[in-house]
């Protein structure tokens, strides 16, 4: 395997650092860099949404952070607004950290002179894209992890800083998954840091890593509403897979009919699977109305624990066979 060193000359002292990202797993890397004492010169987040009951204004984890700890603030709409580009440059970075935000313009990523380089939760080359925590769940990965590169013309294809492997747990959910990535990745941007200001980075390409080690490219691209649909006809590994994949957001789902006729959707989070030989027809209920609730799958069974119809609370499914009768579509 090719490695390489990228010198780029010994930092001064007390880099300037520039920090781009919006949610909670940018917000982990921000406070990592904060903590280390480093000086974040900016930070760049999402423009305000509406959210909520009443389309009320929420500030992003970033921008809250941002906030409480005094730190110069950029919201812009259009990053190749000229505009932003000025303010920006006048900040004169010295490295540019990105984070869970969206694709960037070649003059703003390389406009510091010790580079951009971006935190990915996958082990680089694997799972480029907007997904990655999800679709190593979906595939039923026994381990992924976190990557550092240099950011290039290109999506998730720069040259690589350091990874971090870790395993994955047989149950482990989407949600639960992120959470532990977040927390290395936070520690790794702070090592990529302090590595660009030795000035001496160590770098491998990409696709130097997928020619000599053959890697089969796997990709998570982003998950649309209609891709979040349970098909029943497959296996109970590649069902149960997919259901934790998918929790807790944007959540497995399912089409239920009720014993009035009325079909609603329902959202699955939390499951078990049974290997066992029956008869049923895949998607069919099998339940005793008061202690169980499994559906039938090609080769066994899905057993439900936790699932939300929409406009009520995630409840247990002991709880659901209390309220609703029902059979699957």
């Amino acid at each position: 395997m090719n490695t390489g060193n990228f010198f780029i000359g010994k930092m001064k002292e007390y880099p300037r650092i520039v920090f781009f990202g919006t949610p909670d797993f940018a917000l982990a890397s921000l406070q990592s860099l904060v903590d280390a004492g480093y000086q974040v010169v900016g930070v760049v987040t999402a423009p305000d949404r509406l959210s909520g009951r009443g389309l009320k204004v929420h500030n992003s984890p970033v921008k809250e952070f941002a906030l409480l700890h005094n730190l110069p603030l950029f919201q812009p709409v259009n990053l190749k607004d000229p505009g932003f580009y000025e303010q920006l440059k006048s900040i004169q970075p010295d490295i540019q950290v990105v984070v869970a935000f969206r694709m960037m313009p070649k003059e703003i990523w390389s406009m510091p002179v010790s580079g951009t380089f971006n935190l990915h939760a996958s082990l680089l080359p694997l799972y480029r894209g907007a997904a990655p925590i999800n679709w190593a769940l979906i595939n039923g990965e026994k381990e992924t992890g976190v990557t550092t590169f240099f950011l290039d013309e290109q999506i998730d294809n720069g040259n690589i800083i350091f990874r971090e492997t870790l395993p994955v747990g047989d149950e482990e959910t989407a949600g639960e998954l992120h959470d532990r990535l977040m927390a290395v990745g936070a520690r790794l941007i702070v090592k990529t840091v302090q590595a660009i200001e030795s000035g001496n980075v160590p770098t491998l390409s990409q696709e130097a890593m997928l020619d000599q080690e053959e890697i089969r490219l796997k990709r998570a691209p982003k998950i649309h509403k209609e891709d979040c649909r349970i098909d029943w006809n497959n296996n109970a590994l590649t069902v149960f897979n997919f259901i934790r994949g998918m929790s807790p957001h944007p959540g497995a789902f399912a089409e239920l009919v009720a014993t009035d006729g009325v079909p609603f959707y329902i959202k699955v989070y939390k499951a078990q699977r049974e290997i066992i030989p029956h008869t049923l027809t895949p998607g069919t209920i099998n339940s005793d109305g008061r202690t169980y609730l499994k559906v039938a799958v090609k080769d066994g069974f899905i057993i439900l624990s936790e699932v939300q119809i929409a406009g009520r609370k995630v409840m247990d499914s002991l709880s659901f066979l209390k309220g609703y009768g029902f059979h699957f579509v």
